[in-house]
């Protein structure tokens, strides 16, 4: 009697601390994990060609990294042109160079106007396929930790480039006592003023804090460890990328690279005596064969020359009040900001696939690497902005779209 009560004493305490099981919903639509551009981007194709879909989203919003990650002074670098969604332009009245404002006004319209509607706070936690139901199961975590199990035949990964921030670990980083950030929590240099900061990384971010940093008065420094091209924003009256984009239809990407280089020798002078060395690779030979985007110059450079700006190479280890250089430099700081970008995070959570390499990006080259094996797409991941994820939420559909007709109609 006394064990019988054990027992049922032990299946009462399971009940009671194991989770629940989770729920579980087929959906006859294609699931889409991301609610930022790239998975608004396709929703609205799908929809448009009369596909419904379903979108899991982490955060409780749609384009989270726009909204909370974003410093404020942002504008999005290339002309608005180049950086719409699917079927819908920019209003006229927005600038070339719409702010972070403006550009989270178009996509709130966008979901608007083409009725999507994501479900927040669904964290995808993993995802395979399931032969025996030739469909992909796909497993959050949702309010509260409840459980939950999607399955459809189609899985569309949305998640982007920019799902988690990269964070190198430099030695010595217990023993620095000022502040340490990433940029995804810096908003201006307000907070910094007076005071002498470090920018780790030479990209666009980087680049553009620093230059913020100065309009607060900040003493800003940046960390170029490696080579870099800078160009200026815009070249003859228009936009470097608009003109390359315009040149490569007629030469071949080589000699484009050499146009681009000499303009910019002739209006920003040679980089490397600040510090700015040039990879021996063009700009945009560079930008396909490692996605490595170039820095187009808002006004740093000049900074730079000035000296209002100091250029360091790369960081051998912190200190407790500053920093030691590899080149054997020590300078004090009162804060360090990483402009180190994001990463995928797709491998983490999408298992059962050749389709992603390990650094989370598709295995193809563009412009194939949309589509994978047994219903799987990835739309977001070219290391091309707004206008790779385009082209991508175009094919995704073309796609779909076929076999939708073939099932449903």
């Amino acid at each position: 009697m006394g064990h019988l009560k054990e027992v049922e004493g032990k299946r009462l305490h399971d009940r009671l601390v194991s989770p629940p099981p989770p729920s579980i919903t087929w959906v006859e639509e294609p699931i889409i994990v991301g609610a930022g551009p790239s998975g608004l981007a396709v929703a609205a194709c799908l929809r448009q060609k009369g596909v419904p879909s379903l979108i899991l989203e982490r955060a409780s919003c749609t384009a989270a990294l726009w909204r909370t990650k974003t410093y404020d002074r942002l504008q999005l670098h290339l002309p608005k042109r180049f950086c719409e969604l699917p079927l819908l332009p920019f209003p006229d009245h927005f600038p070339t160079y719409p702010s972070k404002v403006q550009f989270i006004a178009y996509l709130d319209d966008y979901a608007s106007r083409f009725r999507l509607a994501p479900v927040f706070n669904r964290t995808v936690v993993g995802a395979e396929f399931d032969g025996s139901v030739q469909a992909w199961r796909v497993k959050a975590a949702g309010p509260k930790g409840h459980r939950e199990e999607y399955i459809s035949k189609w899985l569309i990964v949305a998640s982007g480039e920019n799902a988690e921030e990269h964070v190198p670990v430099f030695e010595g980083s217990g023993e620095f006592e000022g502040k340490i950030i990433h940029t995804s929590s810096y908003k201006s240099g307000e907070a910094f003023k007076g005071k002498s900061v470090l920018v780790v990384g030479c990209g666009n971010s980087g680049m553009e804090v620093c230059l913020d940093l100065c309009n607060y008065d900040a003493k800003p420094s940046i960390v170029v460890r490696d080579s870099v091209h800078v160009l200026p924003k815009e070249m003859l009256g228009r936009s470097t990328f608009g003109l390359s984009m315009w040149l490569l239809k007629w030469l071949p990407i080589s000699l484009v690279d050499q146009f681009l280089l000499l303009v910019s020798h002739l209006m920003l002078g040679n980089t490397a005596k600040y510090g700015l060395l040039r990879p021996k690779l063009g700009p945009l030979q560079l930008k396909n064969l490692t996605g490595k985007t170039p820095v187009l110059d808002v006004g740093t450079l000049p900074k730079i020359r000035k000296g209002d700006i100091k250029v360091y190479s790369g960081i051998k280890r912190l200190r407790c009040d500053g920093v030691e250089f590899v080149d054997g430099k020590v300078e004090s700081f009162d804060a360090i900001i990483l402009a180190t970008g994001y990463r995928s995070n797709a491998l983490t959570w999408l298992k059962g696939t050749d389709m992603f390499h390990h650094d989370g990006y598709p295995s193809k080259p563009y412009p194939e690497g949309w589509k994978g094996k047994q219903g799987l797409y990835a739309v977001g991941f070219t290391r091309r902005g707004l206008l790779g994820a385009s082209h991508n939420a175009r094919k995704i559909t073309e796609d779909i779209e076929k076999q939708w007709k073939a099932n449903y109609n």
